[in-house]
Protein backbone atom coordinates (compact mmCIF):
# COMPACT_ATOMS: atom_id res chain seq x y z
CA UNK A 1 0.00 0.00 0.00
CA UNK A 2 1.39 3.36 -0.98
CA UNK A 3 1.83 6.15 1.56
CA UNK A 4 1.68 8.98 -0.95
CA UNK A 5 -1.33 11.12 0.10
CA UNK A 6 -1.75 12.48 -3.45
CA UNK A 7 -2.17 8.95 -4.80
CA UNK A 8 -4.43 7.92 -1.93
CA UNK A 9 -6.64 10.97 -2.53
CA UNK A 10 -7.01 10.21 -6.23
CA UNK A 11 -10.71 9.52 -6.88
CA UNK A 12 -11.84 6.24 -8.35
CA UNK A 13 -14.70 5.74 -10.76
CA UNK A 14 -17.70 4.26 -8.92
CA UNK A 15 -19.60 1.45 -10.62
CA UNK A 16 -22.48 2.58 -12.77
CA UNK A 17 -25.99 2.03 -11.53
CA UNK A 18 -28.59 0.20 -13.60
CA UNK A 19 -30.30 3.52 -14.35
CA UNK A 20 -27.01 5.06 -15.55
CA UNK A 21 -26.26 2.09 -17.79
CA UNK A 22 -29.75 2.28 -19.29
CA UNK A 23 -29.39 6.01 -19.90
CA UNK A 24 -25.99 5.48 -21.57
CA UNK A 25 -27.48 2.85 -23.89
CA UNK A 26 -30.31 5.18 -24.87
CA UNK A 27 -27.86 8.01 -25.58
CA UNK A 28 -25.60 5.67 -27.58
CA UNK A 29 -28.50 4.30 -29.65
CA UNK A 30 -29.78 7.82 -30.31
CA UNK A 31 -26.36 9.06 -31.38
CA UNK A 32 -25.60 6.10 -33.64
CA UNK A 33 -29.04 6.26 -35.24
CA UNK A 34 -28.66 9.99 -35.89
CA UNK A 35 -25.30 9.42 -37.58
CA UNK A 36 -26.83 6.59 -39.68
CA UNK A 37 -29.67 8.82 -40.90
CA UNK A 38 -27.25 11.69 -41.64
CA UNK A 39 -25.02 9.38 -43.67
CA UNK A 40 -28.01 8.37 -45.80
CA UNK A 41 -28.84 12.05 -46.25
CA UNK A 42 -32.61 11.45 -46.15
CA UNK A 43 -34.95 10.95 -43.22
CA UNK A 44 -37.31 8.04 -43.85
CA UNK A 45 -38.95 5.56 -41.53
CA UNK A 46 -36.92 2.80 -43.17
CA UNK A 47 -33.64 4.63 -42.44
CA UNK A 48 -34.74 5.32 -38.88
CA UNK A 49 -35.79 1.72 -38.22
CA UNK A 50 -32.67 0.24 -39.83
CA UNK A 51 -30.52 2.67 -37.82
CA UNK A 52 -32.15 1.58 -34.56
CA UNK A 53 -31.67 -2.10 -35.40
CA UNK A 54 -28.05 -1.58 -36.50
CA UNK A 55 -27.28 0.46 -33.36
CA UNK A 56 -28.72 -2.23 -31.11
CA UNK A 57 -26.71 -4.95 -32.87
CA UNK A 58 -23.49 -2.93 -32.70
CA UNK A 59 -23.91 -2.24 -28.98
CA UNK A 60 -24.66 -5.92 -28.34
CA UNK A 61 -21.67 -7.21 -30.34
CA UNK A 62 -19.25 -4.40 -29.47
CA UNK A 63 -20.34 -3.09 -26.05
CA UNK A 64 -19.12 0.37 -25.18
CA UNK A 65 -16.93 0.95 -22.11
CA UNK A 66 -18.80 2.14 -19.01
CA UNK A 67 -18.57 5.89 -19.61
CA UNK A 68 -21.03 8.17 -17.86
CA UNK A 69 -22.61 11.00 -19.84
CA UNK A 70 -21.98 14.01 -17.64
CA UNK A 71 -23.54 16.69 -19.81
CA UNK A 72 -27.03 18.04 -20.15
CA UNK A 73 -29.20 18.54 -23.22
CA UNK A 74 -30.11 22.19 -23.82
CA UNK A 75 -32.92 22.52 -26.41
CA UNK A 76 -32.22 26.09 -27.56
CA UNK A 77 -28.44 25.65 -28.19
CA UNK A 78 -29.21 22.26 -29.77
CA UNK A 79 -31.61 23.93 -32.21
CA UNK A 80 -28.99 26.60 -32.95
CA UNK A 81 -26.44 23.88 -33.68
CA UNK A 82 -28.74 22.16 -36.20
CA UNK A 83 -29.64 25.43 -37.93
CA UNK A 84 -25.97 26.40 -38.30
CA UNK A 85 -25.01 22.85 -39.34
CA UNK A 86 -27.61 22.82 -42.14
CA UNK A 87 -26.48 26.28 -43.24
CA UNK A 88 -22.85 25.08 -43.37
CA UNK A 89 -23.91 22.10 -45.48
CA UNK A 90 -25.55 24.34 -48.07
CA UNK A 91 -22.72 26.91 -48.15
CA UNK A 92 -19.96 24.27 -48.34
CA UNK A 93 -21.79 22.38 -51.10
CA UNK A 94 -22.03 25.57 -53.17
CA UNK A 95 -18.34 26.35 -52.59
CA UNK A 96 -17.23 22.86 -53.66
CA UNK A 97 -19.46 23.04 -56.74
CA UNK A 98 -17.86 26.37 -57.69
CA UNK A 99 -14.37 24.90 -57.28
CA UNK A 100 -15.32 21.92 -59.45
CA UNK A 101 -16.35 24.06 -62.44
CA UNK A 102 -13.72 26.77 -62.06
CA UNK A 103 -11.06 26.94 -64.76
CA UNK A 104 -7.42 27.55 -64.04
CA UNK A 105 -5.18 26.20 -61.31
CA UNK A 106 -6.49 23.33 -59.18
CA UNK A 107 -7.53 24.37 -55.66
CA UNK A 108 -4.95 24.07 -52.92
CA UNK A 109 -5.56 21.82 -49.94
CA UNK A 110 -4.07 21.46 -46.49
CA UNK A 111 -3.94 19.08 -43.55
CA UNK A 112 -4.71 21.11 -40.44
CA UNK A 113 -4.23 20.01 -36.83
CA UNK A 114 -6.95 21.31 -34.52
CA UNK A 115 -6.52 20.62 -30.77
CA UNK A 116 -9.96 20.55 -29.19
CA UNK A 117 -10.50 22.16 -25.80
CA UNK A 118 -12.71 19.36 -24.42
CA UNK A 119 -10.80 16.09 -24.71
CA UNK A 120 -13.56 13.49 -24.30
CA UNK A 121 -14.48 10.61 -26.57
CA UNK A 122 -17.99 11.99 -27.08
CA UNK A 123 -16.84 15.49 -28.02
CA UNK A 124 -14.08 14.14 -30.27
CA UNK A 125 -16.52 11.85 -32.08
CA UNK A 126 -19.32 14.39 -32.53
CA UNK A 127 -16.99 17.13 -33.75
CA UNK A 128 -15.27 14.75 -36.17
CA UNK A 129 -18.61 13.46 -37.51
CA UNK A 130 -19.99 16.95 -38.00
CA UNK A 131 -16.83 18.03 -39.85
CA UNK A 132 -16.77 14.95 -42.09
CA UNK A 133 -20.39 15.45 -43.12
CA UNK A 134 -19.68 18.97 -44.40
CA UNK A 135 -18.32 18.89 -48.01
CA UNK A 136 -14.72 20.02 -48.38
CA UNK A 137 -13.37 18.67 -45.08
CA UNK A 138 -12.43 15.14 -44.10
CA UNK A 139 -11.00 13.74 -40.87
CA UNK A 140 -7.86 11.74 -41.63
CA UNK A 141 -6.79 11.10 -38.02
CA UNK A 142 -7.99 11.72 -34.48
CA UNK A 143 -5.44 11.69 -31.66
CA UNK A 144 -7.40 10.47 -28.66
CA UNK A 145 -4.56 11.13 -26.22
CA UNK A 146 -4.32 14.85 -27.01
CA UNK A 147 -7.83 15.45 -28.38
CA UNK A 148 -6.44 16.66 -31.71
CA UNK A 149 -8.24 16.32 -35.05
CA UNK A 150 -6.23 16.23 -38.28
CA UNK A 151 -8.48 17.55 -41.04
CA UNK A 152 -7.89 17.54 -44.79
CA UNK A 153 -9.40 20.73 -46.20
CA UNK A 154 -9.80 21.76 -49.81
CA UNK A 155 -9.82 25.32 -51.10
CA UNK A 156 -7.40 27.03 -48.68
CA UNK A 157 -4.91 29.49 -50.16
CA UNK A 158 -2.96 31.06 -47.31
CA UNK A 159 -2.33 31.06 -43.58
CA UNK A 160 -5.26 33.36 -42.93
CA UNK A 161 -7.69 30.83 -44.40
CA UNK A 162 -6.02 28.02 -42.45
CA UNK A 163 -6.51 29.96 -39.22
CA UNK A 164 -10.07 30.80 -40.23
CA UNK A 165 -10.84 27.12 -40.71
CA UNK A 166 -9.23 26.19 -37.39
CA UNK A 167 -11.34 28.81 -35.61
CA UNK A 168 -14.40 27.45 -37.40
CA UNK A 169 -13.70 23.99 -35.96
CA UNK A 170 -13.39 25.46 -32.47
CA UNK A 171 -16.67 27.33 -32.99
CA UNK A 172 -18.29 24.04 -34.05
CA UNK A 173 -16.95 22.37 -30.91
CA UNK A 174 -18.35 25.24 -28.81
CA UNK A 175 -21.81 24.82 -30.36
CA UNK A 176 -21.76 21.07 -29.65
CA UNK A 177 -20.66 21.61 -26.04
CA UNK A 178 -23.27 24.36 -25.58
CA UNK A 179 -25.92 21.90 -26.77
CA UNK A 180 -24.99 18.81 -24.73
CA UNK A 181 -21.91 19.57 -22.62
CA UNK A 182 -21.47 19.84 -18.88
CA UNK A 183 -21.05 23.20 -17.13
CA UNK A 184 -17.32 22.55 -16.74
CA UNK A 185 -16.94 21.76 -20.45
CA UNK A 186 -18.91 24.88 -21.29
CA UNK A 187 -16.50 26.98 -19.24
CA UNK A 188 -13.55 25.44 -21.08
CA UNK A 189 -14.81 26.35 -24.54
CA UNK A 190 -15.68 29.91 -23.51
CA UNK A 191 -12.20 30.63 -22.15
CA UNK A 192 -9.59 32.21 -24.46
CA UNK A 193 -7.38 29.82 -26.42
CA UNK A 194 -4.26 28.84 -24.44
CA UNK A 195 -0.92 30.18 -25.61
CA UNK A 196 1.40 27.91 -27.47
CA UNK A 197 -1.03 26.49 -30.01
CA UNK A 198 0.63 24.45 -32.78
CA UNK A 199 1.75 26.27 -35.91
CA UNK A 200 -0.79 26.22 -38.73
CA UNK A 201 -0.38 23.58 -41.40
CA UNK A 202 0.99 24.68 -44.74
CA UNK A 203 -1.39 24.36 -47.68
CA UNK A 204 -0.24 21.75 -50.19
CA UNK A 205 1.62 23.52 -52.97
CA UNK A 206 1.76 26.84 -51.15
CA UNK A 207 5.11 28.50 -50.39
CA UNK A 208 6.44 27.69 -46.93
Amino acid sequence: MTSDPAIQARPTNPPLTRQSRRRNRIIAVTGLTSVWVLLWGTFTWANLFSGLVLSAVLLAVFPLPPVTFGGRIRPVPLARFWVRFLRDLVVASAQIARLAVRFGHPPLSAIIAVPLRVNTDLNLTLTAEALSLVPGSLIIEADRATGTLYVHVIGVRDRAEVERFRQGVLDLEARIVAAIGSPDELRRVTQPDPAGAPEPAHPEGAPR
